[in-house]
């Protein structure tokens, strides 16, 4: 029965979470919608662990959508084996893991040590830092211990179930032999997307994308009559 609630429902309270909770906070705060960057209180700290976190996280999402969104079947056709796949996604997931892990300890260290952060943190501010860290820690912990060719594929058993929850088609039977280490990365990424509308985790959606189009801004300099008024 709980396998049903994890897997099943579980998922979609989350989601529903997730969605709603944005829906509400651009509605009703608006101005709270940014990272409220911390550059002017430390810069060195945050440049280092900024940039590997950043980087990394972008190509360990790349390799989730690889590993989870693509079905299995696609690669095969492609002639990609599975040994040659699993090869692939060690060489490039662990080292942006690895960069993204180091990162956001970076980032935490400068958080914990850096008396100006300290003072203007907020609880949201440490309720995202510490769940980026159980998600991180603990999603390369289920790639450490899942290193051998001959382990565990997630591709014929997370991925499905995955595509069947966007569906609306969740199967719970599909993680019933899934590893305990895999299942606590999952349940730690359901525990941030829950957190995420009410943390500074909002800013991932904010790119600036009408600077693309705007109009630029024109500097001229200034005549001799505007220079004597």
């Amino acid at each position: 029965m709980y396998e049903q609630f994890l897997w099943v429902v579980l998922p979609y309270i989350v989601l529903t979470i997730f969605i709603g909770g944005h829906i509400y906070r651009y509605q009703h705060d608006q101005f709270g919608w940014t990272s409220k960057s911390s550059e002017l209180l430390e810069k060195k700290l945050l440049r280092i662990g900024s940039n590997l976190f950043h980087w990394g996280i972008i190509f360990v999402f790349g390799g989730h959508v690889m590993g989870l969104l693509i079905p299995i079947e696609v690669y095969e056709t492609m002639g990609v084996s599975e040994h040659q796949y699993h090869t692939i996604a060690l060489i490039g997931g662990i080292p942006a893991g690895i960069a993204a892990a180091i990162g956001l300890l970076i980032l935490c260290y400068r958080r914990m040590t850096v008396r100006r952060l300290v003072v203007t943190s907020t609880k949201g501010d440490w309720v995202s830092l510490i769940c980026l860290v159980i998600v991180v820690l603990s999603g390369m912990s289920a790639t450490f211990l899942n290193i051998d060719s001959q382990g565990f594929d997630y591709r014929t058993t997370i991925g499905p179930w995955l595509r069947g929850v966007l569906t609306f088609r969740a199967d719970a039977s599909l993680m019933a032999d899934v590893p305990l280490w895999f299942k606590i990365h999952i349940l730690a990424v359901f525990g941030i997307f829950a957190a995420w509308p009410f943390t500074r985790l909002v800013h991932v959606f904010s790119a600036p994308l009408r600077y693309l189009s705007r109009s630029y801004v024109i500097y001229r300099k200034r005549g001799p009559r505007q220079q004597n008024l």
